[in-house]
């Protein structure tokens, strides 16, 4: 079995007006609505089952879903209560993934240029989540040892640096004094339902990256760096005819 969880709970409110009428989920690109786009690649690479979060619109999401071929594929996580970030989405759907296969994690408005079998096959049986990165600019990197284990988080503007090693979070440097490895998250990631069991002792709202920074020293948290990879955040509606361009080209 091969599964993923869609996080399409979002208000998409940079995606105004149009997500006042509807879900960002079913905002369309090249004439088909987002989440189809990303179940389509999913699909292609052999995925089975889904979970998908829905909030805002959420009956609108579930009736389209109804109305796809892979409608019997699907199950949905109701955040309609309130959202519930990233990792509390991924702690409340936890009951709907009853394989012990990793969970691939993808948001419904993010395209991109993964080829997801390939990606499925770096996910070890030993390692707890492989975190997909790459070198892009941005002002939040995630912290790498040389074997490619997250050791922690760095705001460069800031100086912030988020760790559960002390001495990161002092010097933002290794225990022999080497810089890591700086990479940008994706938010593309894969999660071994191993890791459910850490995330009781936490909130039922919080990040998966925060998740992630605390329990990195108790569970094998790894990097998949892409060097090619191509993301683009539909977020905008003046990005909606540049998407376009963009799934053409991939």
């Amino acid at each position: 079995m091969k599964q993923a969880m869609i996080f399409a709970a979002g208000l998409g409110t940079r995606l105004k007006p149009l997500t006042d009428t509807m879900p960002k989920a079913l905002v369309r690109v090249g004439g088909q609505p987002l989440i189809d786009i990303v179940m389509s690649r999913l699909l292609a690479a052999d995925y089975d089952r889904f979970v998908v979060n829905v909030h805002h619109f959420a009956q609108q999401i579930i009736d389209h879903v109804a109305t796809c071929d892979y409608s019997s594929l699907v199950q949905f996580s109701d955040e309609t209560a309130g959202l519930l970030e990233t990792g509390g989405g991924l702690k409340k759907a936890a009951p709907l993934f009853t394989d012990d296969s990793p969970i691939l994690i993808h948001n419904v408005d993010i395209l991109d240029n993964v080829d997801y079998d390939w990606f499925s096959r770096q996910h070890l049986p030993t390692e707890d989540a492989v975190l997909l990165v790459s070198k892009r600019q941005t002002k939040r990197y995630l912290l790498f040892d040389n074997a490619m284990r997250l050791m922690g988080w760095k705001n460069i503007e800031t100086g912030e640096i988020k760790s559960p090693y002390e001495y990161v979070r002092r010097t933002g440097l290794s225990q022999h004094g080497e810089p890591f490895n700086e990479y940008a998250f994706s938010g593309i990631h894969s999660f071994s339902p191993r890791l459910f069991a850490l995330m009781e002792q936490f909130p039922d709202r919080f990040s998966i990256i925060d998740f992630y920074l605390s329990v990195c020293h108790r569970a094998q948290i790894v990097g998949c760096v892409k060097d090619d990879l191509r993301l683009m955040d539909v977020g905008k509606i003046e990005t909606l005819d540049q998407a376009e361009t963009f799934i053409n080209q991939i």
